[in-house]
């Protein structure tokens, strides 16, 4: 028996994607390979017939998926501790650590965010991936949200898809801005390195707002806000205009503390085993109550450090 039942009817801004895009973007808690193989088995059907994974949207369609979600497998719950900023019957909202790998997947069957909410909140094993409706990447900290019962999992995720929730996050990059702006490049899937994400013709549409909040001799904290939600947006997009996040592995290149630094400022350059990125804020529609919700979190530890240690270095300009 299918235990995902959705329909769906295009809205117009989706029209032009691929149907297997465009059913990823809409249903986040699934992979995009996992859609297209629903599509290829005929579990997801436009006005009754069976279509192709690349099939374009016109906006309008009817589109219904009835499939057999993905199996937990071997997820288990886990003493894990966690962060809880907000848990009612069907919203949970959490201070993630960076680190903290949020789905099992092959080398990390245990110790993952899904393990640690299975344990918190038991009746998450009954929603797809846990509830989960959107992702952190491993080593980026903050707040993120969890639906805790299937209407308000539908919910979220529409509010996602139409760009109706709010996130902001906190970065440290390399380089001086001497002010704000909009990065408005498409992202897809590196043309030669398939681990990484890149600013790609034909990629999915992807919008960062960002403001400066300090400026430091060679390093500028800013604030990001998210139009679209793609994978490593901010990081990829930051990147392609040539600031990229601190201690950012895939897309900061190699670390090359800048000439004339401290010693104890190109020591805390080095030892930041992470992207310097923290998602603070997020704003949504509370999916049951109707009101507008707003979640913070403070940069953690780490990442208080490394600014004050900007700080000291050179004052910060702002």
């Amino acid at each position: 028996m299918s235990d995902v039942s959705r329909d769906f009817l295009i809205e117009p801004e989706l029209a032009g994607m691929r149907l297997d895009q465009a059913l990823a973007a809409l249903m986040p808690e699934y992979s995009r390979s996992l859609v297209k193989e629903w599509i290829l088995a005929g579990a997801v059907t436009i006005v009754g017939r069976v279509p192709r994974p690349s099939e374009r949207l016109k906006g309008g369609e009817a589109v219904a998926v009835r499939a057999e979600a993905a199996k937990p497998g071997e997820w288990l719950p886990e003493p894990i501790a966690l962060d809880v900023l907000h848990a009612d019957a069907d919203l949970i909202v959490i201070d993630k650590p960076a680190g903290l790998v949020v789905h099992p997947a092959v080398g990390n069957r245990s110790g993952t965010l899904v393990n640690a909410l299975l344990h918190h909140f038991p009746d998450l094993a009954t929603l797809p991936r846990a509830g989960i409706v959107h992702r952190l990447d491993k080593d980026t900290s903050g707040v993120m949200m969890v639906a805790r019962s299937r209407p308000a999992h539908t919910l979220l995720v529409r509010q996602l898809a139409k760009r109706r929730i709010g996130r902001e996050y906190q970065a440290v990059v390399r380089g001086v801005l001497v002010a704000g702006g909009t990065v408005e490049a498409p992202i897809g899937r590196h043309p030669h390195h398939r681990t990484r994400m890149a600013v790609v013709e034909g990629g999915r549409a992807a919008i960062t707002h960002f403001r400066v909040l300090e400026r430091f001799g060679h390093h500028t904290r800013l604030r990001c806000r998210l139009e679209t939600g793609r994978t490593h947006q901010i990081r990829v997009h930051l990147a392609a205009v040539g600031y990229p996040i601190v201690g950012d592995p895939l897309y900061g290149g190699r670390p090359r503390p800048p000439a004339g630094v401290s010693p104890e400022l190109r020591a805390g350059l080095a030892s930041f085993g992470r992207q310097a990125l923290h998602a603070e804020t997020l704003t949504l529609v509370h999916p049951t109550q109707r009101e507008t919700l707003v979640f913070r979190a403070r940069p953690p530890a780490d990442f208080a450090a490394l600014v004050a240690l900007l700080r000291a270095e050179s004052p910060a300009g702002e």
